[in-house]
């Protein structure tokens, strides 16, 4: 069963929605996300190409149901977060706004045009084999709740400058190198994401009972945050 968090604000899982009332995320697979208030719909690193490097698969339909208009935002672009090939099918059918490592700028301005909206990219480190890639992870202040995505980042540096933060998407190295390296990261809940599928049981063997750890390991799961009513 899947268990609720009950903080200042609470993280739910649910299939209700309404409007302004929350943020709801939807883990769609790897780091790809559905983020909405139910007016603006955000899709992090997806679509990505199904099953790279061994990671996880989507059906087909998962494209058709994304919603129209949509703002697509990529750390960077590995197959496993991006796809050239199924972000072009879905900008022809759907339309929207894609942003990433070639027009951060632009993504920052973001917050001109949404309301109670705010991005922040930072440029973090993701070397692979030696290779250094451009990479970026962002903190996302949204209806005034703090949500960070570290993206592939391996570096707990950067997250760990930050304060408050109500939610934080994290690959699990980023939690064991900061424990390694004394880095505390001030954060209320982590949402553990990115596993292949022989580590999911695992990451549910070892977070399922920690309070403010959730694993994400099934797609289609959604967290909900609830934002303060006057």
């Amino acid at each position: 069963m899947n268990k609720i968090f009950t903080l200042i604000f609470c993280l739910i899982i649910t299939f209700g929605f309404s409007q302004t009332k929350e943020i709801q995320i939807e883990f769609i697979g790897n780091c790809g996300l559905h983020m909405t208030d139910g007016i603006t719909n955000f899709y992090i690193d997806f679509p990505y190409k199904s099953g790279a490097h061994g990671y996880m698969e989507f059906k087909e339909s998962e494209l058709d149901s994304i919603k129209e208009n949509s703002i697509f935002i990529f750390t960077h672009k590995h197959s496993d977060h991006y796809s050239k090939k199924n972000l072009k099918k879905v900008m022809k059918d759907k339309g929207g706004q894609t942003y990433g490592v070639s027009n951060i700028s632009e993504l920052e301005k973001l917050g001109e045009s949404i309301e109670n909206f705010e991005i922040k990219a930072n440029k973090t480190d993701h070397t692979v084999f030696g290779i250094s890639f451009r990479h970026y992870s962002y903190l996302i202040t949204w209806h005034n709740k703090k949500i960070y995505l570290s993206g592939d980042t391996t570096e707990p540096e950067t997250i760990g400058k930050m304060e408050k933060i109500d939610l934080a998407f994290v690959p699990y190295w980023i939690l064991k190198n900061a424990k390694e390296q004394n880095i505390t990261i001030d954060a209320k809940i982590f949402a553990v994401y990115h596993l292949y599928s022989e580590q999911i049981p695992s990451a549910k063997e070892n977070w399922d009972e920690v309070e403010n750890i959730r694993p994400m390991v099934e797609q289609g799961e959604k967290i909900t945050i609830e934002l303060e009513t006057e």
